[in-house]
């Protein structure tokens, strides 16, 4: 799209606002709107200023000057604000003009750039699928006296002898959410409306439903694209699927583990290379119909994939889903059945085109741009270096491990138990991150002291309410 283009949708929907959004290290959002009358030609090309150094992992206030730059490509008419609003993605640049290294879109373009200067493939296609609950109420606090977190859900197995309110039943067992038909699934209504939502907004969705845990989980996939579109459309998706659940009277959250004792939320991944039109993983006859080059690239996910914990699963709360027994991909095997193998290799109804490997570790509350990027180096290594998974003891492991012996299960490394565990591995391996420019130095230094101070300190320093059970009497 031309600036032209963008003035002529904002005049065709009578636009009166545009919002112009960024994202932060971490992977939040944020904007600035500016009334339509005052934006031109002249500002859809060169941007708007806004003060870096009040976003996270940006800039200190001696150097706080940047410019949100419009993706023009990204206008979208935003369907939740009351007055017509315009929404443009926007790259991060400096007042000089040049892009600023801190922005994860920029990593992320320069992750795609660095794949085609290697003369493997010149796409890679990225197919997250994000899981996340619904729930009617959610609330928590935490001060110097005291802590607590609760949330509520009118599917969940816990209210099945709730008073007070006319009770209709029909509650979700623990692992019982999958695919039940209504009224056991409440849902159905609003996951269609965010289903229509993101189609509007020129998303391909594939297929939702509900999800394996009780209290409102639910998953929507849509279709892959390059890297970079779709890190634009998880926000995307995260935004709609949000607001969608406020229009009920909801709230969406794609955190990994806010349930005790039930399955987590993932974001699972599938990635695949093409040259052109060729698809670079299908080899028939091959493990799972993949070319050698596919295996080298699930060696390089396997062997690097503590480090690549940092960027995909980057929360304390992450740790939590991460533990065995509750279908998570805790082991760094690569695999065509098992579920808890941090590796898939789908085979039903696959073709050359689909032929594709998941990685399954990842969660909602990565940062795609980063995310993706560091699963796409960290594939380019294992291609590169011919890393194989199979000589490094990786797999493939068909059978259900939990069910092998002691001294096979011994075999089969795991995946970190901890983000502190994780930022500690990307601390010792982030060489393969570097190459082409696509990560910096200081954006590896900066994404781990954000990561430990703001985060896992914290969590350190203060007590939990589960030791007021285990330690108060001793």
């Amino acid at each position: 799209m031309t600036p032209r283009d963008v003035l002529d949708l904002m005049k065709q929907h009578q636009v009166e606002m545009v919002d112009f959004r960024i994202v932060d290290v971490p992977g939040r959002q944020h904007h600035v709107t500016v009334p339509a009358v005052e934006v031109d030609e002249d500002m859809l090309l060169n941007g708007v200023a806004f003060d870096g150094s009040s976003i996270q992992g940006f800039r200190g206030i001696e150097e706080s000057d940047m410019v949100m730059r419009p993706v023009l490509e990204t206008a979208l008419i935003d369907p939740f604000m009351s007055t017509p609003t315009l929404a443009l993605v926007c790259n991060v640049h400096e007042p000089n003009g040049n892009r600023y290294d801190r922005d994860p879109r920029y990593i992320a373009e320069k992750a795609e750039a660095y794949l085609k200067r290697s003369g493997i493939a010149t796409t890679a296609y990225f197919g997250p699928e994000l899981e996340f609950f619904l729930f009617d109420d959610v609330r928590y606090d935490s001060g110097p006296q005291g802590a607590f977190y609760s949330v509520d859900s009118e599917e969940a197995m816990w209210n099945t002898g709730r008073g007070g309110v006319p009770n209709l039943a029909y509650k979700v067992k623990n692992k019982g959410g999958y695919f039940p038909l209504p009224p056991t699934d409440t849902q159905q209504d609003i996951r269609t409306e965010m289903v229509r939502e993101l189609m509007r907004a020129g998303i391909r969705v594939e297929r939702h439903h509900h999800e394996v845990a009780t209290a409102g989980q639910a998953e929507i996939n849509f279709r892959f694209d390059t890297l970079t579109m779709t890190a634009d459309t998880t926000m995307l998706y995260k935004y709609i699927v949000r607001n969608v659940a406020r229009r009920f009277g909801k709230v969406a959250t794609f955190m990994p583990k806010p349930i005790f004792g039930d399955n987590g939320s993932g974001m699972h991944v599938h990635m695949s290379l093409f040259d052109e039109d060729r698809p670079l993983f299908y080899e028939e006859g091959g493990y799972g119909n993949l070319s050698q080059l596919a295996l080298h690239y699930i060696g390089g996910i396997l062997v690097h994939a503590p480090a690549i914990l940092a960027f995909s699963n980057p929360s304390t709360n992450s740790y939590k889903r991460l533990v065995p027994g509750y279908e998570a991909p805790v082991n760094l095997v690569f695999s065509k059945g098992n579920r808890s193998a941090a590796v898939r290799v789908p085979v039903a109804a696959v073709t050359p085109k689909s032929a594709r490997i998941e990685f399954r570790t990842p969660d909602g509350t990565a940062n795609p741009y980063l995310a993706f990027a560091a699963m796409l180096m960290a594939g380019i290594d294992g291609v590169r270096r011919r890393i194989d998974p199979t000589e490094l003891g990786y797999g493939p492991i068909d059978k259900n491990i939990y069910e092998l012996g002691p001294e096979e299960k011994r075999q089969i490394r795991s995946v970190p138990g901890s983000l502190e565990e994780s930022l500690a591995a990307l601390e010792s391996d982030y060489e393969f991150l570097l190459e082409g420019g696509v990560f910096t130095r200081d954006f590896i230094h900066t994404w781990i002291e954000l990561k430990r101070s703001t985060e896992v300190e914290p969590m350190h320093l203060r007590p939990h309410p589960y030791e007021f059970h285990l330690y108060l009497d001793l």
